[in-house]
């Protein structure tokens, strides 16, 4: 009686199995595993330099020479040791692959703790950053308008141009996974290293301007701090790709013989030598050429030649249109397996056709409503983007691994811990002072 109730168990749990893969299969994160060491490497850059590296100049005009730099050069060296810890970490429980971060946090912290830890804070990076680049999208594509117009056309609300650009993304969000949206990636990061290198090139060739003047650009002690916590908060912004990492991860195949980290470490190592191309340029050259004068956009200050600063800024809109795709994957698979698992609707293309219409629909309302681009990128910066890239994956290294007290790695992840918390705590009070700054002369809608 017992082995005949377990013969007819066993073709129906074969069953639930069968469908339990089907409908991993069918998820954007799961969908494809044949991406190769490059796709790692473009979809790094496209996820890493975007609206950041703009509001760089900005940042240092509110940090200084001294601590910029040092802030700068210290960013870049923690997040890529917190980038490699993540990677070490997507497979290091043999035959299991921790696709998503939040994955890995449940592994860590426990299965309802972890996603409590996680999910909050990687929602609030890409949902932000998804409002950021409807911004930036429309602001650049505004620019170029009235750069080729030069003056002689009418005047045209940044509302008009944030929501041309969403129209972009009403269409590429149906495009089902990672790997679908490989061409849209690799192009925002030609484009990013295009766009970085006329900022910096204009700026060399504009030279410095007169009486450039690099002390903090504010004039009062609660000004000069208020700014220089807002630049902190500029700074982590420019580095969020681990958000997206374990998830980038997930597409390339893995082997115990050939396991996936070594091609996504090859491409991730190259692309942060592409950001450091990027970023440090157009960091230190925007602030040597303006100063303190420089607007929180390098390229709202750039104003010749003009067809080169039209160029820059289509190029900026281009690659925002492959962060935001990028960004916007891991929301979508949450959203759907939100749908399908818990609250059971079957999956389709119309289910999917609704979903990411109406969170397009969302980022694009949040971002013509908002847009505050320097104090969101402070604001966000530290409250979202420090967790997840700087500190969360050096806490998530010491519970599991659990190295000597006092050795180098024990150090060495203390001193990212207590420095991503730093910026947790202060980047946000400097960016919510801007925004409250600029909200008390703002019309809605503008």
């Amino acid at each position: 009686m017992g082995t005949q109730e377990r013969d007819n168990q066993s073709p129906a749990r074969d069953v639930r199995i069968e469908q339990e893969k089907s409908l991993e299969d069918w998820l954007p994160i799961n969908a494809s595993r044949n991406a190769k060491w490059w796709y790692s490497a473009f979809h790094n850059v496209t996820a890493m330099v975007g609206a950041g590296v703009l509001g760089l100049p900005y940042a240092m005009s509110e940090l200084g020479w001294g601590p910029g730099i040092a802030v700068m050069i210290l960013s870049w060296v923690i997040t890529l040791y917190t980038l490699w810890q993540m990677v070490e970490m997507h497979e290091m429980v043999p035959g299991k692959r921790f696709d998503r971060y939040h994955e890995l946090g449940q592994h860590v912290f426990g299965e309802k703790l972890g996603l409590w830890i996680v999910v909050p804070q990687q929602l609030a990076v890409e949902v932000s950053l998804n409002i950021i680049y409807m911004v930036t999208g429309g602001q650049s594509l505004q620019k170029f308008h009235d750069v080729i117009c030069n003056g002689k056309c009418k005047h045209i609300k940044l509302s008009y141009f944030i929501m041309i650009f969403a129209s972009v993304h009403f269409v590429l969000s149906q495009l089902p996974n990672f790997n679908s949206i490989s061409g849209v990636s690799l192009a925002a990061a030609i484009m990013s290293l295009g766009y970085s290198t006329i900022a910096w090139g204009a700026s060399v060739k504009k030279g410095k301007e007169a009486n450039v003047d690099y002390d903090l650009r504010a004039t009062t002690t609660t000004g000069k701090v208020f700014g220089f916590l807002g630049g902190l908060g500029n700074v982590a912004f420019a580095y969020s790709g681990h958000n997206v990492v374990l998830e980038i991860q997930a597409t390339i195949p893995s082997t115990p013989e050939k396991p996936s980290k070594k091609p996504m470490w090859k491409g991730a190592l190259v692309a942060y030598i592409i950001v450091a191309m990027c970023y440090f340029p157009v960091t230190f050259v925007g602030y040597w050429a303006f100063g303190n004068s420089v607007d929180d956009d390098i390229l709202v200050t750039l104003s010749k030649p003009k067809w080169l600063i039209a160029l820059a800024n289509m190029m900026v809109v281009v690659h925002v249109i492959g962060s935001y795709q990028v960004y916007a994957m891991p929301v979508f698979d949450m959203i759907e397996t939100l749908l399908v698992k818990k609250l059971r609707f079957p999956p389709s293309l119309m289910l999917r056709l609704i979903a990411r219409t109406v969170y397009v629909a969302f980022t694009m309302f949040v971002g013509i409503t908002i847009p505050f681009f320097g104090g969101l990128l402070s604001f966000s910066g530290g409250l979202a983007y420090a967790p997840t890239s700087y500190f969360l994956p050096c806490i998530m290294w010491l519970a599991v691994y659990k190295p000597k007290r006092f050795s180098l790695s024990w150090f060495t992840n203390w001193i990212c811990i207590v420095i991503g918390v730093l910026l947790l705590v202060l980047g946000p009070i400097g960016g919510l002072r801007q925004i409250i700054l600029k909200a008390s002369t703002y019309k809605f809608y503008q």
